[in-house]
């Protein structure tokens, strides 16, 4: 009964979580934008003068051949580009600004000596921190610890709030992601059950495997902030943009991880050293290297065994399979050193070349089952990103291809997934969509991961002395909402803006801990609201066996959720 008592109490908060009131923001509508289609490359910039009216809302039209290839052919390119580390740094280069320190560390910030600032990774965090930083006139050093970007688990959402920041950030940078992008706001989203399903003593209603159980509307929110809809745009796309539009060439510098660093006083910057051997010089250092960040394990004193080979963002994407089953063994040592939790659930992924059956209906949309489920959204070019999560011990891994089993990935998820009599395990027979974009996936394009997220970091903070952290390294979440690498992104807004206040680099700390109180109360909002839900779907089946509270879930979460969406998108 105490665990019946937590799944009550839970719905109860979700429902109660998001009240318009509790985050004191009002909703200011901004007229002269306008989107014509499921694209939004027409898309107008909003008038800063007009508050009058609101957006209109995407028409979906279905994509044209030429988009598809389009997309396709971009994306190609984009990966391309990424291993052959177009636009980082050259491993001969030996003139970088950040090998020298300057002749006074302790002085007055001007335009002809910026304050100079070093981010170790180079994903989604790193690159917008940086194009942030360089949009205000610092100088910027990316030490990416990854040889080269490569995607994982393909697309990404930039939801409505990340390109309001990236906006603000660089104009051109906005406009490029806006029209590489699908929008997914144009249809329906939300959750299904994934088969036949009762209640207890039949106590409810009857569900059919693939009936919608709550359904979501991400467009309106979205309108009424005055922000353009969610799009999903490839990740080597994003990464490539920013190179290319956000900062200056050679800024990254790849197979460069930091060992160490030591604060030369107050003011006076800091001293970095990288495994390579090399030596840094920099006012300010930035952790946006990941969940398993080697900046906040030296930040926060904590054990050696607390950082590794990030599994996400550009070191997660260039992870091999040899490397990645390593990972799922390092990842339990390293999780109990840095204080991260197991989410109870491993993740396959991947981009499936298919074009959906629903695709002109449904974005986005979660298949509910015992213990796993079946995610899968809109990755534009005819594709579909899915990801299927399963509940099991931490370091899990799959046997090796063989001649007789040369799809041991593809061959678990079918089986987990069954569409056909006897079923799965339980023997429940599921929705044929999970099966449809199964088939349609290569062995070698799934990949394997153990999701990890963590508590909000209130009391430890995420800046010490001339050091800070953002994304991952600062608020590892749950995907649920799809907000990692949009938090990640108004962080790199967040945290330009206070820099660019610095007058003096005594001032550095100060302007460190106004970017921490500025950004831990909406971070660990987020953090929570996925968190939780996680933890809901988890045992999503055994609640609703429970009379009433299964309903109550479902009724609180379509209830919460418009405001949830209100606060994810408040500008």
């Amino acid at each position: 009964m105490v665990k019946y008592a937590k799944y009550s109490l839970a719905a109860f908060a979700l429902s109660m979580s998001c009240p318009a009131s509790a985050f004191s923001f009002q909703i200011q509508p901004i007229t002269n934008a306008r989107i014509s289609s499921s694209t939004v490359r027409s898309y107008t910039k909003p008038s800063p003068l007009a508050m009058s009216s609101t957006l209109e809302a995407p028409v979906r039209q279905p994509e044209t051949p030429d988009r598809v290839k389009q997309v396709r052919e971009r994306f190609q390119s984009a990966a391309k580009d990424a291993a052959n580390a177009r636009g980082c740094a050259s491993p001969d280069q030996t003139d970088d600004w950040w090998r020298t320190p300057e002749d006074e560390t302790y002085r007055d910030v001007t335009k002809d000596r910026p304050l100079r600032v070093i981010i170790a990774g180079g994903g989604v965090a790193g690159l917008v921190t940086a194009a942030a930083c360089h949009a205000k006139g610092m100088k910027v050093a990316i030490f990416e610890q990854a040889s080269q970007y490569a995607p994982y688990g393909g697309p990404i959402q930039i939801q409505s709030n990340a390109l309001r920041a990236l906006e603000r950030i660089n104009t051109k940078v906005y406009e490029e992601i806006v029209k590489a992008g699908t929008v997914t706001a144009d249809r329906v989203s939300g959750l299904k059950i994934g088969y036949k399903k009762g209640v207890f003593m039949g106590l409810g209603k009857q569900y059919e495997k693939g009936d919608w159980l709550v359904r979501f509307d991400t467009l309106q929110p979205a309108l009424q902030a005055g922000l353009p809809p969610t799009v999903v745009v490839d990740r080597p796309v994003i990464q490539q943009i920013l190179l290319n539009h956000g900062i200056p060439d050679g800024t990254v510098r790849i197979k460069s991880r930091i060992k160490k660093y030591e604060e030369l006083g107050p003011g006076k910057g800091l001293k970095i050293y990288l495994e390579d051997g090399n030596v840094a010089y920099a006012d300010v250092l930035v952790g946006a290297d990941g969940i398993w960040s080697s900046v906040r394990r030296q930040m926060h004193g904590l054990s050696n065994d607390a950082d590794g080979f990030a599994a996400s963002g550009a070191a997660g994407g260039a992870l091999t399979e040899s490397e990645a089953r390593r990972m799922a063994k390092d990842s339990i040592l390293m999780a109990d050193g840095a204080n991260r939790r197991y989410s109870k659930f491993t993740c396959y992924a991947a981009l499936a070349e298919h074009k959906a059956s629903n695709i002109e209906e449904v974005s986005y949309q979660i298949l509910l089952g015992k213990d796993k489920y079946f995610v899968s959204t809109d990755g534009g070019g005819e594709r579909q990103q899915w990801f299927a999560l399963i509940r099991e011990p931490a370091g899990g891994v799959d046997p090796e291809p063989t001649p007789e089993n040369p799809t041991p990935k593809l061959n678990r998820l079918l089986k987990e997934f069954n569409n056909k009599e006897p079923g799965d395990q339980n023997g429940d027979v599921w929705d044929d969509f999970a099966h449809e974009l199964l088939l349609a996936t290569k062995e070698e394009d799934i990949k394997r991961r153990d999701l990890y997220d963590g508590s909000p970091l209130i009391t430890q903070k995420w800046n010490r002395g001339q050091v800070c952290i953002c994304g991952d390294a600062a608020h590892p979440m749950m995907p649920n909402l799809g907000q990692g690498g949009c938090q990640a992104t108004e962080d790199g807004y967040r945290l330009a803006e206070e820099l660019a206040n610095v007058k003096h680099t005594k001032d550095i700390e100060g302007a460190l801990d106004m970017y921490f109180l500025k950004r831990i109360t909406r971070t660990s909002i987020i953090q929570t609201i996925a968190q939780l839900g996680s933890d809901l779907l988890v045992d999503f089946d055994l609640m609703m066996t429970i009379p009433l509270v299964g309903p109550f879930f479902l009724t609180a979460t379509q209830v919460s959720m418009p405001f949830i969406l209100r606060y994810l998108y408040t500008p």
